[in-house]
């Protein structure tokens, strides 16, 4: 028995009958002794430096390699398929309508972007158009 049950059972001795001390007693056993519980850590999104510093501006004349999860190879085959700035790329978003799948589906086949890299360039023009459209 932990400390703390003993004392909580030594301070109730003199006024609870046996039974319902046992009861308690035991009431007190499972309650100290039971599992920690941990608690669920909400999964984070994480966005990069690169994401906030393309959603934080205007969209201009950015290159294409600006926008989050597109570095200089995937870029450069966006370039190749004709969307050489972002805000060709964002044209093709709102094209799609918006939609994660056929947006993220497009990017696939253009660039062959793996998973991470769809979803951070599709969030980051979902956010970017969220701010400024």
């Amino acid at each position: 028995m932990t400390t703390a049950c003993i004392r909580w059972i030594q301070l109730l001795r003199p006024f609870v009958n046996k039974k319902i001390l046992r009861a308690f007693g035991k009431f007190l056993l499972s309650y100290f002794n039971r599992p920690k519980r941990r608690l669920k850590r909400k999964k984070m999104s994480s966005t990069s430096q690169k994401h906030k510093n393309f959603v934080m501006e205007p969209m201009g004349d950015k290159a294409v390699t600006e926008l989050a999860g597109m570095g200089p190879v995937l870029g450069g085959k966006l370039e190749e398929a004709g969307f050489d700035k972002a805000y060709v790329v964002l044209g093709q978003y709102l094209v799609l309508r918006k939609d994660e799948e056929l947006f993220k589906e497009w990017l696939k086949d253009i660039t062959g972007a793996n998973k991470k890299q769809q979803n951070d360039c599709y969030t980051c023009l979902k956010e970017w158009c969220d701010m400024f459209l």
